[in-house]
């Protein structure tokens, strides 16, 4: 019986699943295997519905264009119903295996229960999304964006900038060349200032620019970073486009930012920005769009784009003092009647650099006793890094420009520039030598390379706003006072090791400066001083380079002196006019390469000048009591000698010690003899090393006569004017590397009509000065030339008592794309009837005041293209005015 009723059991339970399988929650498990086919399905069309509308809504927004809420909320929905279908297929093949009876039944009836109603409960969401997935719009058009973006607050007044201010901004407005603009200059100038109260002009004028955007870019250049703040300030980041590819972003940008009027603001940028490469449409005449960006680097202008931009320059002395007055403040400079006066001192070693100005004026404006203003005039005068606020937010900003050389060699000669005074004017090629001797620069290339190399570094330090060039003296340059102390700070470790690099320059001393730790010293400099005697014995075993230059009393140097010197490359005596007498020990110095005792009144070389195996330059010019050069062929190593103003040798006979110097690659020499010249000019040295000539006395013939050989390869400087020359010699043509010619007098009486075409290597013509007569003028396809007449070379040659271009009629300057002035200052131009300018983008001064051109009305002046006459900068609004009526 027992058995009978287990059975019985048994087979009741089954009928009752197999009941319960096919009717009411039974209908789960016996229609799985059909859910899950149409849910697939439905869930395949839901998907491509999604992608669809997905498609749409991209599409729309890179149109600037918003997704609808209700989009939104569908496409999160699918999204979610997505990822349980995901989670529901897992499990999917486990469930069916439990499936008996053809599918009406479940081995575990209470799993494939719920996995059944969770399909069905899912089926019926799937076909509702697939309902509720047709849309008529996905997204709604934003209004128009308007970002301004300010990183700092405006100044209520701009000191010195007004007119820099109005310049950029005409510039700006100009469709033609106006579309990108490079601010560059020097730290702490006042860039980022200019830049936003260009932003404030642009925001206040009718301009109609729908989109304004700041962007600061810094050293740390990231383009990607670039690209998410400007789709920041468009308002595109967000989620989506976090997840967005890189090659969607740019696009996205693209389409917002191509059909609105924009202007692009881009502070402090160290490299070039490439705008298609973060999306940006490159602004242009037809768009209307402006892209402006500021920089330290000359050189950075080039790579964007910008062949002329506009350096920020520092404050002329009158602003600079309003600006350190305002700073300093009325109760402070009242305080004592004698601190006005040192309040002036102290602003001048700021050199117009404003953020020096704003800086220590704040520090100033505290200090109400006459002691404290005195000391603050020492501490700038000794050791300028000791300015309470010069270590923390000076010289570090400054720091940024040093930071960012491309290497150590560079760096190096920037530091190099320090030893000079304040102010000082640098020759560049005497810099490039120092740098060479230093090992800055490889000995082991030729010259012409060595000086490339070293023309280039100074190129790099004036691009990058660290050496100032002299506006009228391209063959000098100058460190501004403030990056000069941030150079010396630098040198000394930031301070902790000043004995590093003594630099007394230019401060008046009487002696040699006491130092506690002479073995430290690696550079000194002395120059310009008042010292009359230099004796003792220091240990300099690391110095390299000593300058005793232009200490007009000196007379005296003792041979201890020299003695412990062992790595001494550079010693520089020149312009020390007492001095009359060198120690013998000075030809102990095995390490020399560079030697200068240029006018001074020396009249013997050292008996063992002959010692000095590595010198390599020497500098005897203006020597006019030295009397012979004995020794000077032992000089193996010898590459540079300069003899020019050498009075007193007689080179009839020194001849033979020149020509035994098989090394020489620069020869300086003044020459009185027909006979000497012949034999400079057609000697082997000659043709290989002689670079300048100073040709002087009365000849009996003409200098017609000197017919120049073309093999006379590396003559670039040739003076005649100290001769009685009435014609040009008739070989000048041949002398292919020639760059200066003297003249004193106006040689060229019966020159009236000139035209210089497709002349590629000029770069002036201030010969055209010895031309009174000169009528007409034609410039034509000159690619280099930058000025007419240069003010440096006019002054050497001494035209005097004649009116430059007084006789001139027509001046026409066709395709001179760097010219940039024709003469320095205005001239009265009596006879000028025509001026043709065409193609000359960078020519924004005339040489015309109010009082040029006699008959104004009968003059014309003709241009191209047509927006060129509003770019060009005029004397004053008289000038103007007389020249441009209406």
């Amino acid at each position: 019986m027992g058995g009978c009723i287990s059975i019985q059991v048994s087979c009741d339970q089954v009928l009752n699943r197999v009941g319960s399988c096919f009717c009411g929650k039974g209908n789960h498990i016996g229609n799985l295997e059909k859910n899950l086919v149409d849910l697939e399905k439905s869930m395949g069309v839901l998907k491509a519905r999604r992608d669809d509308v997905l498609t749409r809504v991209q599409g729309e927004e890179a149109k600037g264009h918003q997704r609808l809420n209700e989009v939104q909320v569908w496409l999160t929905s699918v999204q979610t119903i997505e990822n349980h279908f995901d989670d529901l297929n897992i499990t999917r093949t486990t469930e069916l295996q439990r499936l008996c009876l053809f599918g009406v039944c479940s081995k575990n009836f209470k799993s494939s229960f719920h996995y059944g109603r969770m399909v069905s409960l899912m089926l019926k969401e799937v076909e509702n999304l697939k309902s509720s997935g047709v849309f008529g719009a996905v997204a709604l058009k934003k209004p128009a964006v308007r970002c301004v973006v300010e990183e700092r607050p405006l100044q209520a007044v701009i000191f010195g900038q007004g007119k820099m201010l109005e310049t950029a901004w005409n510039r700006l407005m100009d469709d033609e060349t106006g579309t990108m603009m490079g601010l560059y200059g020097m730290g702490g100038v006042g860039k980022t200032t200019l830049l936003t109260q260009i932003s404030k002009r642009f925001r206040e004028t009718a301009h109609g620019a729908q989109i304004i955007i700041w962007i600061v870019v810094s050293s740390d250049l990231r383009v990607e970073k670039i690209r998410d703040d400007i789709a920041e300030k468009l308002g595109l980041r967000g989620e989506a486009w976090n997840q967005k590819e890189e090659r969607h972003k740019v696009n996205d940008i693209h389409t917002h930012m191509e059909d609105k009027k924009f202007v692009l603001l881009l502070d402090d940028i160290w490299r070039k920005v490439d705008l298609t490469e973060i999306g940006v449409p490159f602004p242009t005449r037809e768009n209307g769009c402006k892209v402006v960006f500021t920089t330290r680097s000359r050189e950075v202008c080039g790579h964007m784009g910008v062949d002329d931009p506009m350096e920020v320059q520092c404050l002329t002395d009158n602003e600079a003092w309003d600006l350190f007055e305002k700073k300093v403040g009325p109760l402070t400079l009242k305080s004592h009647p004698s601190i006005p006066e040192q309040a002036r001192k102290v602003a001048e070693k700021c050199c117009g650099l404003p953020l020096a100005l704003n800086v220590i004026g704040e520090t100033m404006s505290c200090k109400r006793t006459i002691q404290e203003w005195d000391l603050a005039v020492q501490v700038l005068n000794s050791y300028a890094a000791d300015f309470s606020g010069m270590e923390d937010r000076i010289l570090p900003i400054l720091k940024y420009s040093y930071d960012n050389l491309k290497s150590e060699h560079i760096k190096s000669c920037f530091q190099y520039c320090s030893l000079f005074p304040e102010d000082y004017l640098i020759e560049k090629e005497k810099l490039i030598d120092y740098w060479i001797c230093e090992g800055f620069i490889s000995e082991k290339e030729d010259r012409e390379r060595r000086v490339n190399q070293g023309y280039d570094i100074i190129g790099t330090l004036v691009r990058s706003c660290l050496l100032l060039e002299e506006e009228n003296n391209k063959s000098k340059v100058k460190l501004h006072d403030v990056v000069r102390e941030m150079s010396l700070w630098i040198s000394s470790d930031f301070g902790e090791n000043r004995e590093n690099c003594i630099v007394r320059a230019g401060v008046g001393l009487c002696e040699v400066p006491k130092v506690e730790k002479w073995s430290a010293v690696e550079k000194m400099s002395l120059m310009i001083n008042k010292i009359e005697e230099i004796s003792g014995s220091p240990n300099f075993p690391k110095l390299t380079t000593l300058f005793l230059q232009e200490n007009m009393p000196l007379a005296s140097i003792s041979g201890e002196f020299f003695k412990c010197m062992p790595k001494l490359v550079v010693l520089d005596l020149s312009e020390n006019l007492g001095l009359n007498r060198l120690p013998e020990e000075l030809s102990e110095l095995n390490s020399l390469k560079y030697l200068d005792l240029s006018r001074t009144m020396i009249l013997r070389l050292p008996v063992g000048v002959w010692k000095l195996k590595k010198l390599v330059h020497l500098y005897l010019e203006g020597m006019r009591d030295l009397l012979s050069m004995d020794g000077i062929s032992k000089l193996s190593s010898l590459r540079t000698l300069k003899l020019l103003g050498c009075k007193q040798l007689r080179f009839d006979k020194s001849w033979k010690e020149l020509v035994l110097l098989k090394h020489l690659e620069v020869l300086t020499i003044e020459i009185k003899s027909k006979l000497v010249l012949e034999k400079l000019f057609f000697s082997h040295m000659g043709r290989r090393c002689v670079e300048k000539v100073v040709i002087k006395g009365t000849w009996e013939e003409s200098f017609g006569f000197l017919n120049f050989p073309t093999i006379l390869l590396s003559l670039k400087y040739l003076d005649l004017s100290r001769t009685d020359i009435w014609e040009l010699p008739a070989g000048l043509w041949k002398l292919k590397r020639l760059i200066h010619l003297y003249l004193e007098r106006p040689c060229f009486l019966s020159l009236s009509y000139v035209t210089v075409k497709n002349c590629g290597g000029l770069k002036d013509l201030t010969l055209l000065l010895c031309a009174p007569n000169l009528i007409q003028l034609h410039l034509v396809g000159l690619e280099q030339l930058e000025e007419v007449a240069n003010i440096e070379k006019a002054k050497r040659m001494q035209v005097q008592g004649i009116i430059p271009f007084g006789k001139l009629e027509t001046l026409v300057m066709l395709e001179l794309p760097e010219v940039k002035s024709t003469y320095w200052t205005p001239l009265p131009f009596p006879c000028l009837r025509e001026m043709h300018i065409e193609q000359c983008p960078k020519l924004r001064k005339l040489p015309l005041n109010s009082r040029s051109v006699a008959e104004v009305e009968r003059f014309v002046i003709q241009y191209a293209p047509e927006n060129w006459i509003g770019r060009v900068e005029w004397e004053d609004e008289a000038t103007r005015l007389r020249f441009l009526p209406s």
